[in-house]
C-alpha cells in the first residue's frame, strides 16, 4: 500500500507539473481582469492548452486522492510539491528556458528530500473525523474565498503572491477534505456511497476549495511570474495539510524516523520553492 501511494503521488506530481506549464502559457495570452473574476475561467476555456492543463490537474487530484488513502498527508504533499521540478524540467525542453546550475541543485535537493520522506512514511492510520470537524473545514474554506476576493483587488507581484497563497490553501483544503471523506462501507454500492458523500460537509469543502484555487492561480499567473505565483502555492498546499494531518488525522512516521521525515519534508519544500525562481515560461518565450 505504501508503494502504491508513492507511485500515485509521483504520477500526480507529473500531472500537476505539466498542467502548470500549459496553464501559464494560456493565462499570459488571455485578457486579464482587475479583480478575481470567474469569467476569466470562461475566457481561458477557449484555449486548448488551458483545458488540457486543467484535465491533467484533475487526473493529478484523483491520483493524489488514491495516495492519501494509504500514506500520511505530509508524505503525499511533499511528493506532490515536486511538481515544480517537473515544471522546471519541462520548461527547459518545451519552453526554451534552460536550467541554470542553481536549478539543478534545487532538483537534487527536492529528490533527496523526497527519498527521505518516502523512507520515513508509515502506512496511513486513519483517525475518526467528526461532522463538526468537517463543518470547521467548510467554514475555513468559505473564509478563504473571502480572502481571495480581497486579495484579487491587488495588482502586480503582491497580488500574484497573495493569490498564489490562496490557491495553495485551496488545494490544501482539497487534500484535507479528501482525506476526511469516508471510504465505501461494507456492502455499500457505488450509488449509495455517492449519496453518502453528498451528506458530508467535507465534500463541499473539496469542491469550493478546488474552485477558488483554480481561479486564484489562473489570476495570479496573469499578474506576476510563475515564480511569484507558485512559491506561496507550494508552501500553502504542503505545510498546512501536513500540520493538519499530524494534528488531527492520525498521520505518523515509522517508529524512530521522525527526524528523517522532518528533514526530508523541509528539504523537499525548500528545494521546490527555490525552483520556483526558475525562468518565467512566457517572458519572450513561446511554446513550440
Amino acid at each position: 500500500m505504501v508503494l502504491l501511494g508513492l507511485v500515485c503521488a509521483s504520477a500526480a506530481s507529473l500531472c500537476y507539473g505539466t498542467g502548470s506549464v500549459l496553464q501559464a502559457v494560456a493565462a499570459r495570452s488571455t485578457e486579464a481582469g482587475q479583480t478575481l473574476d470567474p469569467r476569466l475561467l470562461l475566457r481561458l476555456a477557449r484555449s486548448w492548452r488551458y483545458l488540457l492543463g486543467v484535465g491533467l490537474d484533475g487526473l493529478g487530484f484523483v491520483l493524489a486522492l488514491v495516495a492519501v488513502r494509504s500514506l500520511p498527508l505530509f508524505a503525499v504533499q511533499a511528493v506532490v510539491a515536486s511538481f515544480l521540478a517537473v515544471a522546471a524540467a519541462l520548461g527547459a525542453v518545451v519552453l526554451r528556458t534552460p536550467l541554470r546550475r542553481s536549478d539543478r541543485v534545487g532538483l537534487a535537493v527536492v529528490v533527496g528530500g523526497l527519498v527521505l520522506v518516502a523512507l520515513s512514511a508509515a502506512a496511513e492510520r486513519a483517525a475518526p473525523v467528526t461532522t463538526g470537524e468537517q463543518v470547521g473545514l467548510l467554514v475555513a474554506t468559505a473564509l478563504l474565498v473571502g480572502l481571495a476576493v480581497l486579495w484579487g483587488r491587488l495588482a502586480g507581484s503582491r497580488g500574484a503572491a497573495l493569490l498564489g497563497a490562496a490557491a495553495g490553501l485551496g488545494f490544501g483544503v482539497t487534500s484535507i477534505g479528501a482525506r476526511m471523506l469516508p471510504p465505501p462501507g461494507p456492502g455499500e454500492g457505488r450509488t449509495g456511497w455517492l449519496v453518502h458523500l453528498l451528506a458530508q460537509p467535507a465534500s463541499y469543502a473539496v469542491v469550493l476549495g478546488g474552485a477558488v484555487a483554480l481561479l486564484a492561480y489562473s489570476t495570479a499567473l496573469q499578474r506576476g511570474s510563475v515564480a511569484v505565483a507558485t512559491a506561496p502555492l507550494v508552501v500553502g498546499e504542503t505545510v498546512v495539510p501536513a500540520l493538519v494531518g499530524v494534528w488531527l488525522l492520525g498521520d505518523r512516521t515509522r517508529p524512530g524516523w521522525e527526524p528523517v521525515a522532518v528533514a526530508g519534508f523541509v528539504l523537499a519544500v525548500a528545494g521546490a520553492v527555490a525552483l520556483a525562481r526558475h525562468g518565467e515560461p512566457g517572458d519572450g518565450v513561446s511554446a513550440r
